[in-house]
């Protein structure tokens, strides 16, 4: 099934709840969002409705160190309902919207950007940790031409390529061209 993608604006309507989950940073707070209808040529406001927000990870932080109860903000994220069970025995329906994006709204006022820090990287040479990772217990695998079958193994004693191949360093490559095969199919002149 398809994922529901909503963006849409409105108002914090608590302080930002930060915990880690796993190891992960997890962002909680919800949002009202009333539209504005025009109803026999008179702007009102409609129903409002309320999104229980949650954001992860980096945004989870930006989030809790940015958005407090009272700003405007827009959502952007995948939709989903939750059901739940009130304590009267009936059942809610709540709202839940997993943030890709958060951002204040600047048709209501004004905001600053603070660029975020990244954690540090050691320094390390990544191609060297794929040859590394590609090269690790090669000798234990079997192996194979191009075309995924197994490679005959050279004769240890005498350091010759097996029958039929010929090849680099390693005595492997495709078989050797057999010339003679030609010459030997002509008819003689």
């Amino acid at each position: 099934m398809a994922d529901t993608y909503v963006t849409f604006h409105g108002w914090v309507g608590n302080d930002v709840t930060h915990r880690e989950a796993n190891g992960v940073s997890v962002a909680n707070f919800r949002v009202a969002s009333t539209p504005r209808i025009k109803r026999k040529g008179a702007w009102t406001d409609g129903d409002t409705t309320w999104y229980s927000v949650s954001a992860w990870r980096a945004l989870a932080d930006n989030v809790t160190g940015s958005i407090k109860k009272g700003d405007a903000v827009v959502v952007h994220g995948r939709l989903r309902s939750d059901a739940w069970e009130r304590g009267d025995g009936q059942v809610s329906q709540t709202l839940v919207v997993e943030a890709s994006l958060v951002g204040h709204d600047l048709t209501r006022g004004t905001s600053a950007f603070v660029r975020s820090t990244r954690p540090e990287r050691p320094e390390t040479d990544v191609h060297d940790e794929l040859a590394e990772i590609i090269h690790r217990d090669a000798d234990d695998k079997p192996r194979l031409d191009s075309w995924g079958n197994p490679v005959e193994e050279p004769a240890a004693e005498t350091g010759e390529s097996p029958a039929g191949y010929a090849g680099g360093p390693s005595g492997y490559g495709a078989p050797a061209p057999d010339h003679d095969a030609a010459s030997r199919d002509e008819p003689a002149a």
